[in-house]
C-alpha cells in the first residue's frame, strides 16, 4: 500500500531519489477556446508518485479531470490545450518535451490502454499484425523472430494465435478484442501502463478475467499501473492506491482499503452510496445531484461546495489543498474532523437492510410472450469456410404486464439476439414470439396496421445515446419526430416535448440544444424521453447505464424506475451487471452460450444460485 507515495513535493522528491517509475507534481492543465484568447483551467495542481510494480486509480465523475490528467502525462494534449508542472518518468521530463523525445517515450516506457479497443486496432490489420506492428523495429526487422515474439505475446495474454490471431477486430469479442489491445500496449515491455476505463464494457466475468490477467502482468514484468475508472468497485479491488478527482483537483487520496471502509470527504462518501448493491434491494437509489462544474468556477471554494450535504459557508469561501487526516491518507474537506462520524453513517446505510423483491408471478397477464425461440448466424471464415453458429437455442420466458424481467449473460450468451428478435431486426429460425396475443415473429408477415401498432407498443434504449441520436437535430426536433409518430397534431407537438423533458428531469430549454451539447446522462434522459414519446407498453433497455459514471448511473436507474412507478411499463433489462439487476427488476434469467441456465425471482437467483455458471458470475463480482 505505500507503494504509492503522497502528493507533497518533498515526498515526491524522495519518491524520485528511491527510483519511481512516475513522479507527477503540481500537474495543471490549461485551453484556450477556438475564438477566445482566455485560458481555462482543466486539471489544477495534481501530484502524486508511482512506484515500480504499484497501482494507482484515478477516480472520479466524467469531467473531473481523470483522461485530461493522463494525456497530459503521455504528452498527447490538444493544440490549444497546455500543460504546466512536472511529470517525469525516471530521468525524463515529460511536460514541454519535444514530439521527437515523447515518441521513443510512448510504446518503450510509457503505454496506453484504451476503454475501447475499437479506438486502438486498425480493422483492416489482424490481431497478429497488430502486435507485430507494435514490436520494437529491431524485433519487426527480424520476420521469424517477430513471428514467434508475436506468438508469445498473444498467448501471454490469453489468445490463441492458430485460432484468433489472423482475425480482423469484428470477428473477436470485446474481452478478446481488449486482450489484443493489451498485447499491443504491453508489445515494448513499458515500465508505466496508463489503463483508461479498460473494461467498462464488459460483463463481469469477462471484466474480472482481464483486471487478473492485468495484475498478473504487473507481478511478472515489475510495470506500475495507473488505472482510470469511474467504477470505485474495481479501483478498490485493483488498486494499492486512490486519488480522488473533481473538476480538476485532488479531493481525497490514500490507500484503497482506506477510502474503502472509511473515506474522508463527502464526495468519495456519496460517490460510494450511489454504487447499487448487488447483494440487496434498495428502496430508493441515492444519486449526486447535479453535474462537476468547470474548474476556474470552483477555482476560491472547495470545489464540491454546491453539491455537498455537509456545506457551511465557509465552504463557498475557502479552497483547501488535500491535508493530511491520517497515516498517507489525505483529504480536501475542511469541515472532516466534524462529520467524519456522519460519512461513516452515510456508508452503513448505503448497506441498508436485505428486501426480497416482489414477484408477480402468474398474477398478470403476459404481455410478451417467447416460446422455443432459436437464431443461428452464418460466418465465413478468413479461408473461405463457412459455419453455422447457434446464437440462441430454444429459449422461452413470458414478461407479465408491468413486469420488469433481467436478461443476464457473458457477452455471446444470445442477450441482443433475443432483443434484435423481439424487436424485428431480426427473424428467429424456430419459436414463437406473441405480443398481446398478436404473433410477432416475422415482422415481414404483419399488416401495415399491426406492424404500427408493434412498434408503438416495444421501443429500445441501448448503451450508446450518443450513437442512438441524430446530431444534426436538436433535441426538441428528435422528441418531435417521435411524438408526432404517435399521431399527436403537429400544434401540440411544442407542449409535449415539454412534457417529455420534465418526464426525464429536463427542463423545456434542452430542447434548443443538440446532442453534442449534453454530457452522456443528460443524452440518456433523451434517448429514454424518445422511447416514451410513443408510450410503449415493453421498454427493452440494452445495458443503458454501462458506461456511464456511478453518481449519472444512479440517477437514470432510479428515473427508470419513477417512470415505471408512474406508467406501470413493462421492461426487458439486459445487462452484465448484477448490481443493476438487483435493483431494476423482480425476475432474472441466465444465458449462458444461447440458453438459458437458470431462472426465477432476482432475489432468489442472486443469493442462493443453483446453476455453476450463475455462482461463477456471481464470484466474478467486484465488491
Amino acid at each position: 500500500m505505500s507503494a504509492v507515495s503522497l502528493s507533497t513535493p518533498s515526498s515526491a522528491e524522495r519518491s524520485r531519489q528511491d527510483g519511481s517509475s512516475l513522479v507527477v507534481e503540481g500537474l495543471s492543465v490549461t485551453a484556450t477556446g477556438a475564438q477566445d484568447t482566455t485560458r481555462r483551467t482543466l486539471v489544477r495542481e495534481i501530484s502524486f508518485s508511482l512506484e515500480p510494480g504499484a497501482t494507482l486509480a484515478l477516480v472520479g465523475e466524467s469531467g473531473s479531470g481523470k483522461s485530461m490528467t493522463a494525456r497530459a502525462i503521455l504528452g498527447l494534449l490538444p493544440q490549444n490545450v497546455r500543460a504546466t508542472g512536472s511529470a517525469r518518468l525516471e530521468d525524463i521530463e515529460i511536460v514541454g518535451a519535444r514530439e521527437r523525445e515523447l515518441r521513443r517515450l510512448r510504446g518503450a516506457r510509457l503505454s496506453l490502454l484504451l476503454q475501447d479497443p475499437f479506438t486502438m486496432l486498425n480493422p483492416l490489420q489482424s490481431a497478429f499484425d497488430t502486435v507485430a506492428e507494435s514490436l520494437p523495429r529491431s524485433v519487426r526487422r527480424d520476420r521469424p523472430r517477430a513471428r514467434d515474439e508475436v506468438e508469445r505475446r498473444l498467448l501471454e495474454v490469453g489468445v490463441d494465435p492458430t485460432l484468433a490471431g489472423r482475425r480482423y477486430p469484428f470477428q473477436l469479442s470485446g474481452g478478446m478484442r481488449q486482450r489484443v489491445a493489451l498485447a499491443a500496449s504491453l508489445a515494448k515491455d513499458p515500465q508505466v501502463l496508463i489503463a483508461d476505463e479498460p473494461t467498462t464494457a464488459l460483463d463481469v466475468t469477462t471484466q474480472r478475467d482481464i483486471l487478473e490477467l492485468l495484475a498478473q502482468l504487473q507481478r511478472t514484468r515489475g510495470m506500475s499501473l495507473l488505472l482510470i475508472t469511474h467504477d470505485l468497485a474495481v479501483a478498490f479491488s485493483v488498486c494499492d492506491q486512490v486519488l480522488v478527482l473533481y473538476a480538476g483537483s485532488t479531493l481525497e487520496h490514500g490507500p484503497s482499503a482506506v477510502l474503502a471502509d472509511e473515506p474522508a470527504h463527502p464526495y468519495t462518501a456519496m460517490l460510494r452510496a450511489s454504487s447499487p448493491p448487488a447483494n440487496h434491494f434498495v428502496e430508493r437509489l441515492e444519486a449526486i445531484p447535479g453535474t462537476v462544474p468547470a474548474a476556474d468556477s470552483v477555482a476560491n471554494q472547495c470545489a464540491f461546495a454546491e453539491r455537498c450535504n455537509w456545506a457551511r459557508p465557509i465552504c463557498s469561501a475557502t479552497y483547501t489543498v488535500a491535508q493530511p487526516v491520517g497515516e498517507g491518507h489525505a483529504s480536501a474537506c475542511i469541515r472532516v474532523d466534524e462529520i467524519r462520524p456522519e460519512l461513516r453513517r452515510l456508508g452503513e446505510a448505503a448497506v441498508g437492510e436485505v428486501r426480497r423483491a416482489a414477484t408477480s408471478l402468474g398474477s398478470a397477464s403476459a404481455l410478451l410472450e417467447v416460446h422455443d425461440l432459436s437464431k443461428s448466424y452464418r460466418t465465413v471464415s478468413l479461408v473461405g469456410k463457412s459455419r453455422e453458429v447457434e446464437a440462441v437455442r430454444g429459449v422461452s420466458f413470458r414478461i407479465d404486464a408491468g413486469e420488469s424481467l433481467g436478461l443476464v449473460g457473458e457477452s455471446g450468451s444470445g442477450k441482443t439476439s433475443i432483443a434484435r428478435c423481439i424487436l424485428g431486426l431480426s427473424a428467429p429460425e424456430a419459436g414463437r414470439i406473441r405480443l398481446e396475443g398478436t404473433d410477432i415473429t416475422d415482422y415481414r408477415a404483419l399488416s401495415r396496421t399491426e406492424l404500427a401498432q408493434v412498434r408503438a407498443s416495444v421501443q429500445i434504449v441501448f448503451q450508446d445515446p450518443y450513437a442512438s441520436l441524430n446530431p444534426r437535430l436538436r433535441i426538441g426536433s428528435v422528441l418531435a419526430e417521435a411524438v408526432q409518430a404517435r399521431g399527436v397534431k403537429r400544434l401540440d407537438t411544442a407542449s409535449e416535448v415539454a412534457e417529455l423533458l420534465q418526464l426525464v428531469g429536463l427542463s423545456k430549454d434542452y430542447a434548443s440544444r443538440r446532442p453534442r451539447a449534453l454530457s452522456g446522462g443528460e443524452r440518456q434522459r433523451v434517448a429514454i424521453a424518445r422511447a416514451l414519446a410513443i408510450q410503449p407498453l415493453l421498454l427493452v433497455c440494452d445495458e443503458p447505464v454501462a458506461s456511464l459514471d456511478v453518481s449519472v448511473q444512479a440517477q437514470i436507474l432510479e428515473l427508470l424506475r419513477d417512470i415505471r412507478r408512474q406508467r406501470s411499463t413493462s421492461m426487458l433489462f439486459i445487462t452484465h451487471d448484477l448490481a443493476v439487476v438487483r435493483q431494476m427488476t423482480e425476475r432474472v434469467i441466465v444465458l449462458y452460450a444461447g440458453e438459458i441456465v437458470e431462472e426465477g425471482s432476482t432475489a432468489d437467483v442472486l443469493d442462493a444460485p443453483q446453476h455453476p455458471y450463475t455462482q461463477r458470475l456471481l464470484a466474478s463480482r467486484l465488491d
